[in-house]
């Protein structure tokens, strides 16, 4: 029987949010747009749906004059990408 995967994580954009969010301690908006070749409406998008979720939080600031958008994995959301792994691995058979 294969683990049921998290409908949140299975998204590809969401996912890749998560993996660069599980190697740095944040990362604002820029350097994950960068990252994961996203529009910004559409990361905007899921940077909501992840924090709704309590898997990142997200914070609005400003630096200098310019606005800036700094996300944070949780240990809810670092739990999630755990057990997402694991039941890849079932899919696998690793």
């Amino acid at each position: 029987m294969f683990d049921k995967l998290d409908p949140l994580l299975h998204s590809e954009l969401r996912l890749a949010i998560m993996s660069v969010l599980m190697e740095v301690d944040e990362a604002d908006f820029v350097y994950l747009r960068q990252q994961t070749g996203a529009t910004a409406g559409n990361l905007s998008v899921q940077l909501d749906k992840l924090a709704a979720a309590d898997y990142i939080t997200v914070e609005k600031g400003f630096q200098g004059k310019k606005p800036r958008t700094t996300c944070r994995i949780t240990d809810t959301g670092r739990n999630a990408f755990a057990a997402y792994v694991e039941a890849l691995r079932s899919y696998i058979g690793q």
